[in-house]
């Protein structure tokens, strides 16, 4: 395991910072009404987050950001 977190270390950490600035863009735009961008940017960072989860073997990531994405197609569905 150490030696896939090592192998993907340069593509992660750009990945982690991208996606977590696109989901605290995604909570501004939701407090100030900016849609469709809110969902543009915690789509970004839902999608980022997986990816994350995927290179790390992290299941309870995965998990979250996949239930976060079904939450808001439910959502966005139920209008």
């Amino acid at each position: 395991m150490q030696q896939a977190l090592t192998r993907h270390a340069n593509l992660i950490q750009p990945v982690k910072w991208t996606a977590s600035i696109a989901q605290i863009f995604g909570y501004a735009f939701t407090a100030f009404d900016m849609a469709p961008w809110n969902i543009y940017m915690f789509l970004i960072g839902l999608v980022g987050w997986f990816a994350v989860g995927v290179l790390w073997n992290d299941r309870a990531i995965m998990l979250i950001h996949v239930v976060a994405l079904g939450s808001m197609v439910a959502g966005m569905l139920s209008r």
